[in-house]
């Protein structure tokens, strides 16, 4: 059986995909294996130490898992309206209000079973991220203002809305050190499992990815929204309902991340505190633009990202770095990707 030369096309870019991926981490190691010499390192020992505290035992493995999880979702809350052509830098704002929604529900509710009150988080979650994507959207629906710019600015007030409702109302007054809310009752907690701290969140990420890659392939909305990001004009005169799947597309992005934001407080923390997230946010930008969007690109890249993030605690404890080396890692990342895009753009002028 001959294969079609569409098929063979899109196995070519497949591939195509996977060896870009590949490059731009080899080029980024490099980089980073210079800086790390100028400061008087090793860089074979550092990368050795990194690889054997974060994949070369059961626990660091486990712990790489735990790192993955929030970024699997935000990667996808970044991807999914780049799909429309929108830009969602935003994810770290909305994870902060999914977990707020999400605290809220379980302080109120402390009374409910765990098969109604985790349902009712993720929900709070969910609605609290969409929320906060909603408003970006619809000032760029009405051509007011590019969501890059809300969305990116909104991200530094969600976490001081957190930290008024952590320091004021919320507050556990049994604590006086730590500005912390209340535990969490024992029903609005994740399980976890095999006795590590990998929890149901993994699971309930996968399933969206799983759900990401299905629409976007298999169906007419998949397709509706590729073609608005292809040619949003040309889309709008074929009449596709432009505004509608710009707002659809960024709420439910929100949404996705959202749900990290109440995975992390309800698996992890088992309570809100303010500046719980590291930059889950920005990091699932990072993995979106690394992974141009492929579900199997977010899944290895979210995979590869933890090893490094994981990696990082490493190198301040071993070889004496700062926490600063990885991002500057995951900052050089991010220029290859940029130059690379770039260049491909020049190239086809």
């Amino acid at each position: 059986m001959i294969s079609s030369p569409n098929s063979f096309t899109s196995t070519i870019s497949k591939v195509i995909s996977r060896i870009r991926i590949l490059l731009i981490l080899m080029v980024a190691l490099v980089i980073f294996s210079l800086i790390l010499l100028i400061a008087g390192k090793n860089p074979i020992e550092v990368l050795r130490e990194t690889f054997n505290y974060t994949l070369g035992t059961g626990h660091g493995f486990s712990e790489v898992i735990v790192k993955m999880i929030p970024l699997l979702f935000t990667s996808i809350a970044v991807a999914l309206p780049s799909r429309v052509g929108l830009i969602n830098v935003g994810a770290e704002g909305q994870l902060y209000i999914g977990a707020m929604f999400a605290t809220w529900g379980a302080l109120t509710f402390p009374q409910l079973p765990i098969y109604l009150l985790l349902p009712l988080m993720m929900a709070l979650g969910l609605a609290g991220g969409a929320v906060w994507a909603f408003l970006p959207v619809w000032l760029r629906a009405k051509g007011l203002v590019n969501e890059t710019i809300t969305s990116l600015l909104m991200n530094y007030v969600a976490p001081s809305i957190v930290s008024f409702f952590v320091y004021g109302p919320w507050r556990n007054r049994e604590n006086v050190m730590s500005p912390q809310t209340p535990d969490f009752v024992q029903a609005a907690r994740m399980p976890s499992f095999f006795g590590t701290r990998i929890h149901l969140g993994l699971i309930v990420g996968l399933i969206i990815l799983a759900i990401y890659w299905y629409v976007m392939k298999y169906t007419r909305w998949g397709l509706e929204m590729r073609a608005i990001g292809g040619n949003a004009e040309a889309a709008n005169r074929n009449g596709i309902p432009l505004k509608k799947y710009l707002i659809i597309a960024m709420c439910i992005g929100g949404a996705i991340a959202g749900l990290a934001g109440m995975s992390e407080v309800s698996g992890i923390h088992n309570r809100l505190r303010p500046n719980f997230s590291p930059g889950f946010g920005f990091m699932g930008f990072l993995i979106s633009w690394l992974s141009n969007g492929s579900p199997l690109g977010i899944l290895l890249m979210s995979f590869v990202i933890a090893v490094i993030i994981l990696g990082g605690d490493i190198l301040q404890i071993k070889q004496g770095l700062p926490f600063a080396v990885v991002n500057i890692l995951l900052a050089i990342a991010l220029m290859v990707v940029l130059g690379s895009s770039e260049s491909k753009k020049g190239g086809k002028k």
